[in-house]
């Protein structure tokens, strides 16, 4: 072995505290780099697999009714591959000794053998057999949530009539991967689900013989989606509205693909902020090392030892440091990585999931670990390399304590101890500052994590003084304004008011959205629009209220006009914005339901939102499972309860991960900043101990320094949080949801929590060495 390389070695062992802080916070940079990716990986492929094998569609199409015949229209247009053409239907369900509402959406399947696009991915019994028998195959998820199999039985309502249906099998589909129903904000097994029927079961239902409601269409791969979505269009335009679509706006593509947006943008922040703090970590490592050994490196050039092998020798040490903190990143990130999948598993439904690693990301990983560590070691590598053997082998300069501008701001307040605390932090100004601005980075980490709870809350919040009304009705078709004074009658209804809900163009500028124009009534209180403050604001009587961010997207402000063109409709009408306010889930337009009257159908309402009497809620919920013009039950306590459990459970897995990942990095900065300080400040404290001061008086100094450290940290690390959680808002505003930018007292008090005892327990560790001084030996060193 080469004689470095035995010093190499040796130098391992007395920098061991310091080099075990690098190498674990260099391995939680990896670690998060591997894991987000690698999750990443996995559920985009898995998706992109199941996509292709059970032949999800391409572009989408709702309409009232068509018949077959357009849909050989369609098959013919240029860049389509297959057409599937089906009956959808929403539908109350209702289960056996089960009194809370269950909605539902039954979906054909095609009378001989599978479908063309859309196929389900069976996983018990069978499909269904004959194309009239009443038999239907159940969802996954609310199969699992309900308890049923094949054999079980349902009760649907559709299009007024009761209808008893057989399951006979159990299965999953592309398509609902994320299950969403009318007016759900996030997906609810045990009160929404999937169900599959023959074709000939809902053409009688329906009353549609040789029509379809709903077309799935697969593009060639060379094909344009939008370009497919304008001649589909064209081509469904004569048979009234359609809402055609990518998938873009398909529901369960859109929100994977958020999630997935999400894992990424975490993915990519975060290990940059462990990897400056393994920068600084290995910066002041190695210049102290290099400080200590001067009179080492004067000798090695004095014997011939050239610049570049000296050089190289302390470059190779960082490197090695790195390796292995690379090697345990990739470790670690793959577990992890396993479990995490097996966690998203259970909120996307998958019929098949498997962790990926991203070999990509794992070598981008390593190489710019790599980088950053030996970015931070070249300051110690040049002064090893510009040190003259004459300079290193001469003792050094020993430093001037003469009194700085932090003693005379404290003269006469401090006592000798504090003197001492505040006249080495001005003796290292540049190590005192990055080791504030690495605690920084450690409470900005936990900061910008754990906000993520505070946004939800807010959201929640902000959901719960939109939706004052206890149930949400959505009607199977639309029906007369007189119908809300019926449902008023009903046992236990206190309060109704009717809304209409219809999918529109917005057009501004060139800019055009696809969204859903609700209709609420002017005096309305169960469903009222807030402004950015949580304020109620009235609905506008003669122009529209839009979301900021939809009216950021089509860029206009209050005053200016909007076009608004129902979808499958030539004849638009134009709006004046009236209001700007605030939706964080969806995006949608408001109007006074008074000025939809004018339209072609008259006065109508889609829906309801009802107060009801808590005391009599068995009653009103025995009294809905006798109406048949429901497709659609929503209950806004089970909305919010489901709504806070999954993004909870989301957010749980994604922060706490890096909530843990932070607290280690913030424990090893303490550590190697009081380490370092020890070490230096060895002979100090023997001196000091010879001369009476007792180990707890010692053990003060080291942590008076780093509280004082801890305490410049917590401010700057504040403004640095609010700044990184901006950064991650700004990465989760899409269409789907936004983010806001909340920041509680609380948030800030745990981050400081967690770095504050990070601190204590890293000059805990440091200060046991106190006690073991050898101070004969410490004493008889030669500087």
């Amino acid at each position: 072995m080469r004689l470095l390389d035995r010093k190499l070695l040796r130098e391992l062992r007395h920098v061991a505290g310091q080099a075990a802080a690098i190498v674990i916070v260099l391995a939680c940079a990896v670690a998060t780099t591997v894991m987000s990716f690698g999750v990443l990986r996995s559920l985009d492929e898995t998706r992109s697999q199941y996509y292709q094998r059970y032949r999800f569609a391409d572009v989408f199409a709702a309409v009232y009714r068509v018949p077959e015949s357009a849909a050989e229209s369609i098959r013919r247009l240029p860049g389509v591959a297959a057409v599937e053409t089906r009956l959808v239907a929403d539908v109350a369900v209702r289960l056996e000794d089960v009194a809370e509402p269950i909605s539902g959406r039954l979906i054909s399947l095609p009378e001989r053998g599978e479908p063309e696009a859309n196929a389900i991915a069976l996983r018990q019994g069978r499909s269904i057999g004959a194309s009239d028998a009443e038999e239907v195959v159940v969802a996954e998820n609310f199969a699992s949530a309900r308890g049923l199999g094949p054999g079980s039985r349902i009760t649907v309502h559709i299009n007024g009539r009761k209808r008893e249906l057989a399951v006979v099998g159990v299965a999953l589909s592309p398509e609902y991967i994320y299950t969403l129903g009318a007016g759900m904000i996030a997906p609810d097994d045990r009160r929404f689900g999937i169900f599959w029927t023959g074709r000939q079961v809902l053409e009688a239902a329906l009353g549609a013989r040789d029509q379809f409601n709903d077309l799935a269409v697969r593009l060639k791969q060379t094909a344009s989606a939008s370009d497919a979505t304008r001649e589909i269009e064209a081509v469904l335009a004569p048979y009234g509205a359609a809402d055609v679509h990518g998938r873009k706006r398909q529901p369960s593509h859109a929100f994977v693909s958020a999630m997935l947006h999400q894992i990424a943008g975490v993915g990519r922040i975060v290990p940059a902020i462990f990897l400056l703090v393994a920068a600084f970590l290995a910066h002041t490592m190695l210049g102290r090392l290099v400080e200590v050994q001067r009179r080492q490196i004067g000798l090695m050039k004095a014997l011939g030892i050239g610049d570049g092998a000296i050089g190289w020798h302390y470059l190779k040490l960082v490197l090695m440091l790195g390796a292995v903190g690379i090697a345990m990143g990739i470790a670690a990130g793959a577990i992890l990585g396993i479990g995490l999948v097996r966690i998203y598993a259970g909120f996307f439904h998958f019929p098949f999931l498997r962790y990926q690693p991203d070999v990509a990301s794992i070598l981008a990983a390593g190489m710019v670990s790599i980088l950053a560590v030996s970015a931070g070691a070249l300051r110690g590598v040049r002064r090893a390399i510009s040190l003259m053997p004459a300079v290193a082998l001469a003792s050094p300069t020993p430093a001037a304590y003469g009194q700085t501008w932090l003693d005379r701001v404290g003269r006469g307040r401090s006592s000798g101890v504090a003197r001492m605390i505040l006249r080495y932090l001005a003796r290292w100004p540049l190590r005192a500052a990055l080791t504030v601005a690495a605690l920084s980075l450690a409470v900005a980490l936990q900061i910008s994590m754990l906000f993520s709870f505070d946004a939800l809350d807010y959201i929640i919040d902000h959901y719960a003084r939109a939706q004052v009304a206890d149930f949400t009705l959505v009607f199977s078709s639309a029906l007369p304004r007189a119908a809300a004074g019926e449902i008023g009658r009903w046992p236990g209804v206190v309060s109704v008011e009717g809304f209409r809900a219809l999918p529109v163009h917005l057009r501004s500028r060139g800019r055009d959205r696809v969204v859903n124009l609700t209709g609420l009534a002017p005096t309305g209180r169960l469903q009222r629009l807030l402004d950015a403050n949580l304020a109620p604001v009235s609905v506008p009587l003669h122009g529209l209220a839009l979301p900021s961010k939809l009216a950021a997207l089509l860029e206009v402000k209050e005053g200016d006009t909007v076009a608004v063109e129902p979808v499958g409709s030539r004849a638009g009408f134009e709006l004046p914005v009236a209001r700007i306010v605030e939706q964080y889930i969806g995006l949608g337009a408001y109007v006074s339901l008074d000025l939809l009257d004018s339209l072609p159908e008259g006065p109508r309402i889609s829906g309801a939102y009802l107060l009801t009497d808590p005391s009599r809620r068995a009653d009103f919920l025995r009294g809905l499972t006798n109406q048949a013009m429901l497709a659609g039950i929503n209950e806004r306590s089970a909305v919010l309860a489901s709504f806070r459990g999954t993004m909870t459970r989301t957010l749980s897995i994604i922060v706490s991960f890096f909530v843990a990942f932070a607290g280690v990095a913030a424990f090893f900065i303490a550590f190697s900043s009081a380490r370092i300080t020890l070490a230096e400040r060895e002979r100090e404290f023997a001196t000091l101990a010879s001369l009476g001061f007792t180990v707890a008086e010692m053990r003060a100094i080291l942590a008076g320094e780093l509280a004082i450290l801890v305490a410049l940290a917590l401010p700057l690390g504040c403004i640095l949080g609010r700044a990184l959680a901006w950064v991650i808002v700004q990465r989760l505003d899409t269409e789907l949801y936004r983010v806001p930018l909340v920041i509680s007292l609380q948030t800030v008090g745990i981050a400081a929590l967690i770095v504050v005892g990070a601190a204590l327990v890293s000059i805990r560790a440091v200060a046991r060495r106190l006690q073991c001084l050898d101070l004969p030996a410490v004493l008889n060193a030669t500087l």
